[in-house]
């Protein structure tokens, strides 16, 4: 009981807050879970030093964090990589490192491919007029190629970053190399990882992660979602519990890597909608009591597998569709990286900080190799692979995607 009332308390709000300090009226553009309302959660990860921004995101409540980090510069004033929604919140906290570390003097957009991180650069150069913008080379658009003005960039302070990270501003602070771009037929993708030299800290965006056990702060202000995936049927009634916020959270987990890991069933649409009728939670809340899914007993197992103790790995679909296109360039790449000495990973998504070296990063690409030299503690149950081997089977049928390349 003392368990259940501490996690209820977490849902009342702050009263020093107000419904429109979380406000993101941009929405539509990318219409993801929480929608018009984000909250915020602010970590110093080095003392003085590098903070992280946390909100979340998803599809049908299968929510992960999304990530924005600060770096303070030596001289004065902060870096910002891979901005997330500038709510008033939000905004105010970075405004409060702005008071005691100086203005925001540079933007990094990271990638070309990610639209949830690129749908906020421009939003958030606005709140921040004195800050200059740099985005990774090749940016894209669908289905126009649009200038990055039309796209909401500020014009004027808006740049490409060098391809020479020894010709950036920020040179003496940071290094950073390019993946990619990657040519993926109807796209591309790439990705900028920063290198803050004297923290020793690695900032990357989606090419490594690390899955806890546990659902990080920001899943646990609104647990709603992570109960309802706790749930077995739509006949549950789901107790607020540490025990199933864990458990809604590791089958999230399965979902946001495979999409549909082979622990779990779907049930057909006829079963689902009359199991809504007879379900005891009919809101709008609870998707009006549909509940597609069925897990296998042995799902703990599959996530298990995944987790890996922590580890750092690669998330499957881009193991699958993405950089199986170019294993030899992902590698030379994974192997420039690998020359800088940090020892925490910083990732816009899942867990941060991550303990890590330059060993373990280069690990995480064993699965691009034939031999892998670093050790295959990366392999993954190919079972859990079957729906992502399917899209991609069907997307090369289609011929909309180039076919993947063999192993280095």
């Amino acid at each position: 009981m003392k368990s259940q009332k501490m996690y209820q308390s977490q849902l009342k709000p702050d009263s020093n807050l107000h419904p429109r300090d979380f406000s993101w009226p941009f929405w539509p553009a990318v219409p993801l879970y929480p929608y018009g309302r984000r909250r915020t959660l602010r970590k110093e990860v080095v003392k003085d030093t590098i903070w992280t921004f946390d909100q979340l995101q998803g599809i049908f409540y299968v929510i992960v964090p999304i990530r924005m980090t600060v770096v303070k510069l030596e001289a004065g004033g902060m870096l910002v990589y891979a901005p997330v929604a500038p709510t008033p919140e939000c905004v105010r906290l970075v405004r409060e490192l702005e008071a005691e570390h100086g203005d925001v003097k540079y933007i990094i957009l990271p990638t070309i491919s990610g639209i949830e991180h690129k749908v906020f650069v421009g939003p958030f150069a606005r709140r921040f007029p004195q800050a200059q913008v740099f985005v990774a080379p090749s940016q894209w658009s669908f289905p126009l190629n649009l200038p990055l003005s039309w796209l909401g960039f500020p014009r004027g302070r808006t740049q490409i970053l060098p391809e020479d990270s020894t010709k950036a501003p920020f040179a003496d602070q940071f290094n950073y190399r390019i993946l990619g771009p990657i040519d993926l037929k109807t796209g591309k993708f790439a990705e900028v990882v920063l290198f803050h030299k004297r923290s020793r800290t690695l900032l990357v965006t989606d090419s490594v992660v690390s899955v806890t056990d546990k659902p990080p702060a920001i899943l646990q202000l609104e647990p709603y979602p992570l109960l309802f995936h706790a749930k077995e049927n739509s006949f549950d009634v789901i107790e607020d519990s540490e025990a199933n916020r864990c458990k809604g959270w590791q089958r999230i987990t399965l979902f946001a890597f495979y999409f549909r890991p082979k622990v779990l069933e779907t049930i057909g649409w006829g079963k689902v909608i009359r199991d809504a009728f007879k379900s005891p939670d009919h809101s709008k809340k609870a998707y009006f009591g549909l509940f597609p899914f069925k897990w296998q007993k042995n799902w703990q197992q599959s996530f298990d597998a995944l987790r890996g103790n922590g580890r750092l790995l690669v998330a499957p679909i881009l193991q699958t569709l993405i950089l199986n296109r170019a294993p030899r360039e992902t590698l030379d790449w994974a192997d420039e990286v690998a020359n800088w000495d940090f020892q925490r990973i910083v990732p816009c998504h899942f867990d941060s900080p991550i303990d890590a070296n330059p060993h373990q990063f280069r690990q995480a690409f064993g699965f691009l190799e034939k031999n892998p030299s670093t050790g295959r503690s990366q392999a993954l149950p190919e079972d859990d692979f079957e729906l992502l081997r399917e899209i991609d089977k069907s997307l090369n049928k289609s011929r909309i995607v180039p076919p993947a390349k063999d192993k280095v």
